[in-house]
């Protein structure tokens, strides 16, 4: 790759999250953010040849394997339905951790002292403010607030609005919903699932879906956090 020429990047799904991310991308390019989109991958083959929102659709997400090393990867899978989707298209790919390229909007804010992980996704108007420890492939979504000392492990997501008072761990592919709420000191287990709206106000346990305010247990999941890679 040229010196000083932008990296180019493929987005691993082409569904609602990964258009977010393309714009996101396109956003970061716009600045003069040193990335470049490439196109899409996706695993259904009807999408192949086809472009979405004017990016093409090159093919499989194992496609990866056969393009240059230079162009670098971010993964935009998953819903509720699908908690770990990212951490298992991980594991699938294989693929050394430099590799994958972190996609900052240029309107989010993220404290000097915040660490970010590889593969990750952080949309407009997310704050980071003081320590705060993001893992690898975690998705945030607009407006999405993170306070002192939070650690949310790898291939978390939070959907838009939601707020996380200080010293809050969320677990590895745990999904917290639109406008959810979250007290100082909270655990949300691994592969745990909180409701729009719901207000935390004790620890989630792992594999558990919990709704309301204040929130409460609603159900388990048959695997209980298990399956998570």
């Amino acid at each position: 790759m040229t010196p000083g020429a932008a990296s180019p990047v493929v987005i691993a799904g082409a569904g609602g999250l990964g258009r977010e991310t393309a714009a996101a991308l396109r956003a970061v390019a716009a600045v003069g953010g040193g990335l470049e989109l490439h196109g899409f991958l996706d695993d259904a083959a009807t999408r192949w040849g086809t472009t979405i929102d004017g990016v093409p659709v090159l093919g499989s997400f194992d496609l990866v394997h056969d393009l240059p090393s230079e162009v670098r990867v971010v993964l935009a899978t998953g819903s509720t339905r699908d908690l770990a989707s990212r951490l298992r298209v991980s594991g699938r790919l294989a693929l050394p951790p430099e590799r994958y390229v972190s996609v900052v909007h240029p309107g989010a804010a993220l404290a000097d002292s915040c660490t970010l992980g590889p593969g990750c996704v952080v949309l407009a108007g997310v704050v980071a403010t003081a320590s705060v420890r993001i893992g690898a492939h975690v998705v945030l979504m607009p407006q999405v607030v993170l306070t002192h000392d939070n650690v949310v492990d790898d291939g978390a997501t939070f959907a838009a609005g939601v707020r996380l008072a200080g010293t809050v761990h969320v677990g590895a592919g745990a999904y917290l919903g639109a406008g959810a709420l979250v007290r100082e000191q909270v655990k949300i287990g691994a592969g745990a699932l909180v409701g729009m709206g719901a207000v935390v106000l004790t620890d989630v346990p792992a594999g558990e879906t919990w709704v309301g305010n204040p929130a409460r247990h609603l159900r388990t999941h048959p695997s209980n956090g298990e399956a998570l890679p």
